[in-house]
């Protein structure tokens, strides 16, 4: 049986954008759009509105709008996970956010990922890898997570980073690209 374009995407196969593909995109730009014109709304409006787009919404979980992401149905939110203002999530695959985690204004989350060779790429082939975020982590603001990284449980990305690599839990990373840094005394 041939996959479909949708399927190979979300199994972190090369796939190329199509009419289903472009629907679901277009059907999450509408909610986007609705989305980041609720910023008066209750948290528990705000909360119901993830719902009926996100894969998973823990208890509590806070987005501020504005908000952007491809999708927003690969997404899972663990219980108390807040993200600050104007975030973006590229979900071309899972993205999976732990229990408490807080995430700075204007970080940035890739799954899309594209073929290192031009050919590839002038066919007009992706793939995504996914992003797993453990619990009780501290995103800092501008931070960027690169396609495959898993950022283990406790661990703190400093302000302005770009995360390539994984990172292990109770770690202290910062900088372009993020390496290991020691806690500061205090």
């Amino acid at each position: 049986m041939n996959k479909t374009e949708k399927q190979k995407m979300l199994a972190g196969e090369l796939y190329r954008p199509d009419a289903e593909l472009a629907a679901d995109h277009t059907a999450a730009e509408h909610w986007m759009a609705r989305y980041n014109a609720s910023g008066a709304s209750s948290a528990a409006e705000l909360h119901a509105l993830l719902a009926e787009r996100f894969r998973k919404v823990g208890k509590d979980a806070v987005i501020r709008p504005p908000f952007f992401c491809d999708y927003g149905s690969n997404i899972s939110l663990g219980d108390g996970v807040f993200l600050n203002f104007n975030c973006v999530i590229l979900d071309v695959v899972e993205v999976v956010i732990g229990e408490r985690t807080q995430i700075g204004p204007a970080v940035q989350i890739y799954t899309a990922d594209h073929p290192r060779d031009a050919e590839t790429r002038r066919a007009g082939l992706e793939f995504g890898r996914p992003i797993r975020i453990g619990s009780d982590v501290w995103i800092g603001g501008g931070a960027i997570i690169l396609p495959g990284v898993m950022i283990g449980d406790g661990a703190l990305v400093g302000a302005g980073s770009v995360v390539t690599r994984d990172v292990a839990p109770g770690t202290i990373v910062a900088g372009n690209p993020a390496r290991r840094r020691q806690p500061s005394a205090g």
